[in-house]
C-alpha cells in the first residue's frame, strides 16, 4: 500500500510541474499585419456539416484575405453541406466545391478527404480545417507568419473548446487536462524525439512542399488518430513541428451533448497513451483512486495537501487552455469518473462492436 501511495504521489506531483510549465510557457500566435502574402490553401474536409460549415465560411470570407484559396469536399454528405458551400462559392470567387470520389479499400473516409484536397491545392502552405471551428479575421495570416519565423514544417493548435451544458463540462476538459498534464508543450518543438509529439486535427498548418514530400495522411490512410500520428511521423523525419493552444482567436464546439462526447472521446483517448489500454488505465486509476492508498498510509493531512495539488493541477490547466476555472473545479469528480466510462466504451468498441462515425465504420 505504501508503493502505491508513493506512485500516486509522485504522479500527481509530475502532472503538476508539467501543468505549471504549459501555463508559464504558453505560447499565443500574435495577430498583426503579416509579412508575408503568399497563397494559402484552406483545405476542409466536410461530412454531414451542414450545422457548422456556413459559420466556418462566414469567418473566412470575412477575413478579406485575396491571396488565399478555399477548398471544400463534400465527403459523401446526405445533408445540405453541398448545397451550403455553392452558395458560398457564387458570392465569393476563393471559395471552391469538391465532390467525394469513391472511398478507395484501406482507407477512412476524412484522411483520403484531406489527401484529395491537397492534391487539389496549389499555396505554399496548406492547413487543414474541420468545419466546426471558427476564426477570427488575420489569424491564419499570422499563424503562418509566426511558422514561417520559427522554420516549422508543421503547426498544430488546440482551439479553446466552447461548451455548452453541463454533458459537455463534464468531459470536453478531459482533452486538455490529459494532453497539459503529461506533455510540456514548449518541448514538442524544442525535442526531436517522436514521442513528445501531439497534433489536432481542427487546425493542422503545414508547408506545402514539405507536405508533399512526406504525404502524411496518404502514410496514415487507416488510422482514425491521423493526427497524433502525423505529428510522430514528422518527428521521426526531423521535420520541426509545435503544437499551441489556441486563445479566443480560435476556438470550437467539438462535440454536442454528453453522448457525442463519449462517443468521439472513445475512438483517439488511448492515443495520448500510445494506443496502449493498460497504460490507459493505469492512467486512470492512479489519478482517480490515489487518494485511498495515500489516506490509509498516511492519514488525513497528506490526503489533503495530496487533493490540494490536484486542484491546483487544474486550476493551471484552465488558465493554459482558458477554460473556466470553477467549472473544471466542481466537475473534477465527473471528468475523472468518464475518463473511466470513455476508456470502456473504447475497448468494446476496437475488440467487439466495432465503431461508427458519421454512418461510417471506422474500426
Amino acid at each position: 500500500m505504501m508503493i502505491l501511495s508513493l506512485i500516486a504521489v509522485g504522479f500527481a506531483l509530475i502532472q503538476f510541474s508539467v501543468a505549471l510549465s504549459n501555463a508559464i510557457f504558453r505560447t499565443n500566435i500574435p495577430i498583426g499585419l503579416p509579412t508575408s502574402d503568399s497563397l494559402i490553401s484552406i483545405l476542409i474536409p466536410a461530412r454531414n456539416e451542414e450545422d457548422n460549415i456556413a459559420r466556418l465560411l462566414s469567418d473566412l470570407v470575412e477575413s478579406k484575405d485575396a491571396n488565399m484559396e478555399i477548398l471544400v469536399l463534400d465527403d459523401d454528405s446526405d445533408d445540405q453541406t453541398a448545397a451550403v458551400v455553392a452558395q458560398f462559392a457564387k458570392d465569393d470567387s476563393r471559395i471552391k466545391l469538391i465532390q467525394s470520389t469513391n472511398l478507395p479499400k484501406g482507407w477512412l473516409g476524412k484522411n483520403f478527404a484531406c489527401y484529395s484536397l491537397s492534391h487539389q491545392a496549389r499555396g505554399n502552405h496548406f492547413l487543414f480545417l474541420d468545419a466546426d471551428v471558427r476564426i477570427k479575421p488575420g489569424f491564419i495570416r499570422s499563424a503562418v507568419d509566426w511558422m514561417q519565423k520559427k522554420n516549422l514544417g508543421l503547426l498544430t493548435i488546440f482551439p479553446k473548446q466552447e461548451m455548452h451544458g453541463i454533458g459537455e463540462r463534464i468531459t470536453v476538459p478531459i482533452m486538455n487536462y490529459i494532453l497539459l498534464t503529461l506533455l510540456p508543450l514548449p518541448l514538442v518543438q524544442q525535442l526531436k524525439f517522436a514521442s513528445l509529439a501531439a497534433a489536432n486535427g481542427q487546425f493542422m498548418l503545414f508547408n506545402s512542399a514539405t507536405y508533399k514530400l512526406l504525404n502524411p495522411h496518404e502514410k496514415e490512410k487507416g488510422n482514425k488518430v491521423e493526427d497524433i500520428a502525423i505529428a510522430r511521423y514528422y518527428k521521426s523525419a526531423k521535420v520541426s513541428i509545435a503544437c499551441l493552444l489556441g486563445d479566443g482567436s480560435i476556438r470550437c464546439r467539438m462535440y454536442k451533448g454528453y453522448k457525442d462526447s463519449i462517443k468521439g472521446f472513445s475512438k483517439n483517448l488511448t492515443e495520448f497513451f500510445g494506443g496502449s489500454f493498460v497504460v490507459s488505465m493505469l492512467f486512470w486509476f492512479i489519478t482517480t483512486w490515489g487518494f485511498i492508498p495515500i489516506f490509509i498510509s498516511f492519514g488525513i493531512k497528506l490526503s489533503m495537501a495530496y487533493l490540494v495539488i490536484l486542484i491546483i493541477t487544474r486550476v493551471l490547466v484552465s488558465i493554459a487552455s482558458n477554460q473556466n476555472i470553477l467549472n473544471n473545479i466542481i466537475y473534477l469528480i465527473p471528468q475523472q469518473l468518464n475518463i473511466g466510462i470513455i476508456l470502456i466504451l473504447a475497448f468494446r468498441s476496437k475488440f467487439f462492436t466495432g465503431f461508427l462515425w458519421k454512418g461510417r465504420d471506422i474500426g
